[in-house]
């Protein structure tokens, strides 16, 4: 087992998935859902966030390359999708409760792009080609990142009744504007990486 890349991967991913930062847009897409069912929604965003790193941590490569599709389209596609969910955060679509709405928070947008955006599927697929055999480093870093993700995203609920109804409508906003940001700058490390 390499320590420094089960170190550096661990570090990467918990890093990456930003789960203390992602606390309040979890709380919007789940409003109106009850705890255990606002934890049956992590649970699953953090299993489908897990399947696929391992997925491209193992076979990333060869599907982009299948596909004909680089890291910067990569980037691309996330900062859009991420774009489109800020821009509903900041015209107030999503405060609604999710499920009338029947949609699947938990596959997008928790697990894809916000757990397993485009910056950590390309930094597992980067470590895992880092050295000749750093299989299990890498795994067991990507295993208990995202072990302390669930934890803390699990403390959610609790958050939620702190901030209470004003609050939630400024983070919601605040965060909408910061996630809008922070989705035109990955879209726009992969604009430049296409054609500059």
């Amino acid at each position: 087992m390499d320590i420094p890349i089960l170190i550096k991967t661990f570090v990467a991913v918990f890093v990456l998935a930003d789960a203390v930062g992602n606390i309040p847009i979890l709380l919007v897409l789940t409003k109106g859902m009850e705890p255990e069912e606002r934890n049956r929604v992590i649970d699953k965003a953090i299993v489908v966030a897990i399947g696929v790193l391992l997925l491209f941590a193992f076979a990333g490569k060869f599907i982009l390359n299948y596909l004909d599709i680089s890291f910067a389209s990569l980037r691309v596609a996330g900062g859009l999708l991420l774009l489109l969910i800020a821009l509903q955060m900041l015209r107030g679509d999503l405060d609604t409760p999710v499920i009338e709405r029947e949609r699947d928070v938990a596959i997008t947008p928790l697990a894809l792009p916000l757990l397993a955006g485009p910056g950590t599927l390309t930094t597992v697929m980067l470590l895992m080609s880092e050295s000749p055999s750093p299989h299990v480093s890498v795994i067991l870093g990507l295993l208990g990142a995202m072990f302390v993700t669930w934890l803390i995203m699990r403390l959610a609920s609790n958050i939620d009744k702190w901030i209470g109804a004003e609050g939630e409508v400024i983070i919601t906003q605040l965060l909408g504007f910061l996630l809008a940001a922070l989705a035109v700058e990955i879209g726009s490390e992969g604009i430049r990486e296409l054609f500059f």
